[in-house]
């Protein structure tokens, strides 16, 4: 939220294009904090991935390389812009229950609609 984070990083990368994901933050509270756009997915061997974004992976290489462990890909969604709630909002404005790691909340067609 402070802007130090320009990507979000992946082991597996969404199945369908999206332009806006929405932040769930766990503690303190259980809330969705806020959202961001998104601006381009890197996918890269996780070697050649954190020459590209460790100055805005906002974790350690270690930590980085920790996650990535096993992977042949590593994916890195730029954020393009953070926008933060004026006051947390509950799941329950979003979805039923918090998923496990990610969710789709609508889809759009081709189009855009």
């Amino acid at each position: 939220m402070a802007g130090t984070k320009r990507f979000e990083l992946r082991r597996v990368l969404f199945a369908r294009t999206v332009c806006t994901v929405v932040v769930y933050a766990t503690a303190p509270g259980k809330h969705v904090v806020g959202e961001f756009s998104t601006e381009r997915t890197l996918s890269l061997p996780p070697e050649n991935l954190w020459e590209k974004v460790k100055s805005g992976a906002g974790v350690t290489r270690e930590q980085f390389m920790a996650y990535f462990a096993g992977c042949q890909v590593a994916h890195a969604i730029e954020i393009k812009r953070f926008t933060k709630y004026a006051s947390p909002r509950p799941i329950t404005d979003f979805a039923a229950r918090p998923p496990q790691s990610f969710m789709y909340l609508c889809e759009k067609d081709a189009g855009g609609r």
